[in-house]
């Protein structure tokens, strides 16, 4: 067990139990504990199978290529459309993750084949993703938005593809472009945290809000 772990784990006021529990079954699969990103991670061989997660309304287990799982029992959630790899189980209650723990472990044990056979998720390039007109001509009027669209991570210029791109009208596309322009500046995805209050960096978590309320 790793220690980073347990402190985590001590220090939750919601969703205790149930990761305890969950942490006893995806031991007992012979995957290593380790730390990652803040919060519980399993890994085999160094490549990581499966990462715990506790949220306002449900604590979750998140499945790195959960995709590849053939998920009989339907209970993988995709987080959002635009996930291609990850999937997740959300638990509500300790009774509910006791009721699947053969499910679990089930689907921990694919998860660990998958990763042995060294199958890996076709993943979308950025030319694939839909590039709205309105960043092209914001690029022609500023040559350095463009440049620092560029030296953002692929993942990051992803997001913010599928976020301007998903408006229906151009004047809503050009407003989160303008809006958006200040975090592409600073290297910053969309869901990165920009005020240093979050607690689970780089990703954002909702702390500025507590900004605008004072």
């Amino acid at each position: 067990m790793n220690k980073k772990v347990t402190d985590y784990l001590n220090g939750l006021t919601q969703w205790k139990d149930e990761l305890i529990r969950l942490r006893e079954i995806i031991l007992d699969c012979d995957l290593v504990e380790d730390f990652k990103w803040k919060h519980p991670c399993y890994t085999y061989k160094g490549k990581n199978i499966a990462l715990m997660h506790d949220f306002k309304e449900y604590s979750a287990l998140l499945f790195y290529k959960g995709a590849l799982l053939k998920d009989p029992k339907k209970i993988l959630i995709q987080q959002t459309k635009n996930v291609q790899a990850g999937r997740q189980i959300r638990f509500i209650n300790l009774e509910e993750i006791n009721q699947l723990e053969a499910v679990i472990k089930s689907y921990l044990l694919e998860a660990i084949e998958h990763e042995k056979s060294g199958q890996k998720i076709p993943m979308k390039k950025v030319s694939d993703f839909d590039f709205p007109s309105e960043l092209g001509d914001k690029f022609k009027e500023n040559p350095e938005l463009e440049t620092a669209f560029n030296n953002l991570t692929p993942g990051r210029q992803k997001g913010y593809l599928l976020n301007f791109s998903q408006a229906k009208q151009s004047s809503t596309r050009l407003s989160r472009i303008e809006k958006n322009t200040k975090r592409i500046f600073e290297g910053k995805g969309l869901n990165d945290c920009i005020c240093g209050l979050s607690k689970r960096m780089p990703n954002c978590d909702g702390s500025h809000n507590q900004l605008s309320s004072k």
